[in-house]
């Protein structure tokens, strides 16, 4: 495993000690590795967000009237 140093604020070293303080945490490593995976999943869903929005703008525009749409999305959700 890698070692990396950080340099914190006093105010934010605080926080990191109230965090494993708390008992959620064993160390600040396990803390900071916490943030990380989180940081890197968000960044997943946000990826596969915009991917999503860039389909739909690269498939055009179609016209669909509202009871068709809905009756879409009831039938996308009861067949989940």
């Amino acid at each position: 495993m890698a070692t990396m140093n950080i340099s914190l604020p006093d105010a934010l070293k605080d926080w990191v000690d109230s965090r494993v303080e708390s008992g959620k945490f064993s160390t600040a490593s396990d803390y900071m590795r916490d943030l990380i995976r989180s940081d890197l999943n968000k960044a997943e869903y946000v990826a596969y967000i915009q991917k999503a929005v860039d389909e739909g703008i690269a498939s055009g525009f179609q016209e669909v009237d509202l009871d068709t749409l809905a009756e879409d999305v009831r039938k996308a959700v009861n067949s989940k």
